[in-house]
């Protein structure tokens, strides 16, 4: 906690923001407030379920996002293992999770900071190798050998290496980043996508 808050000061510092107009920057004060004098309050949980339907398909499943909202997502099994590959699969939904998580926390970052933002664009890749699981090769891991994230970000009236920093910011935030790459490599790219004059 007290990185991301040295880095939130260092941003701001660099950037010249004395007070944010942020609604996050709002919001997050209130809730720093909250947790200061209630820590237990900042524990939270979240989950997904399956409830098994259809059980003699064992390519397809459902999943629920969320136990309060119950969002309903298919999945199916990846072809490199034998399955139809018609939905995405738990690999797809790990990438899915990492991408957004980056990208909702350079947002969110972005916007304490009164960073204007006029492009993103997250992409994440997860390489395995899946004679592991198929149990072809026991000396294969088995699980994801790497993960690599391809950032294209536009900011107005920012340096390139603010930006730099503001991406260094995003990935000591992003809960799903700081919790996968402990487990496995994860690569970065940056492209700084420059505003077309018009």
């Amino acid at each position: 906690m007290k990185d991301k808050m040295f880095i939130a000061k260092q941003l701001m510092n660099k950037v010249g923001l004395r007070k944010s107009k942020s609604e996050v920057h709002r919001r997050q004060m209130e809730l720093n407030k909250l947790y200061a004098a209630n820590p237990n309050q900042a524990l939270i949980v979240d989950s997904a379920v399956v409830i098994g339907q259809n059980l003699s398909d064992p390519f397809r499943t459902e999943v629920l996002i969320n136990s309060e909202f119950k969002v309903p997502m298919k999945v199916g099994v990846h072809r490199a293992v034998g399955g139809d590959h018609d939905y995405p699969n738990p690999g797809d939904i790990l990438c899915a999770s990492l991408a957004a998580c980056v990208e909702s926390t350079l947002r969110m970052i972005a916007s304490r900071l009164e960073i204007e933002l006029f492009e993103t664009k997250i992409e994440v890749t997860a390489s395995i190798d899946v004679r592991g699981t198929l149990i072809i090769d026991r000396a294969v891991p088995v699980g994801f050998q790497s993960m690599h994230i391809a950032m294209e970000i536009g900011a107005r009236n920012i340096s390139d290496k603010m930006i730099h920093t503001l991406v260094n910011a995003t990935k000591r935030s992003c809960v799903v980043y700081q919790t996968l790459k402990k487990g496995l490599p994860i690569t970065k790219e940056l492209k700084i996508i420059r505003e077309k004059n018009t």
